[in-house]
């Protein structure tokens, strides 16, 4: 199983990513050990989406970096009534 994960700090920085582990994943991203999320500071968790594949996973990560994805994501987070 992979996890296709979006986490977002107080300021408002997205970061989209892909783990097999997320619990382990965010440790390290919370930790400071992942360079492009050390200036992140409280991240949480505000899209999550599994899938049985890494191939599967990755196209959709892929999707999401997209100007297509990065709408939808835009639209996902403010019907959520989260800061896009």
């Amino acid at each position: 199983m992979f996890t296709v994960y979006i986490l977002r700090d107080d300021r408002g920085k997205i970061y989209k990513g892909m783990t097999s582990d997320l619990p382990k994943r965010l440790i390290g991203h919370k930790s400071g050990n992942t360079r492009s999320t050390r200036g992140m500071k409280n991240m949480v968790v505000v899209y999550q989406k599994i899938f049985e594949t890494s191939d599967e996973a990755r196209r959709h990560e892929k999707y999401l970096k997209s100007a297509a994805g990065r709408r939808f994501l835009k639209t996902r987070l403010q019907s959520n009534n989260m800061r896009p």
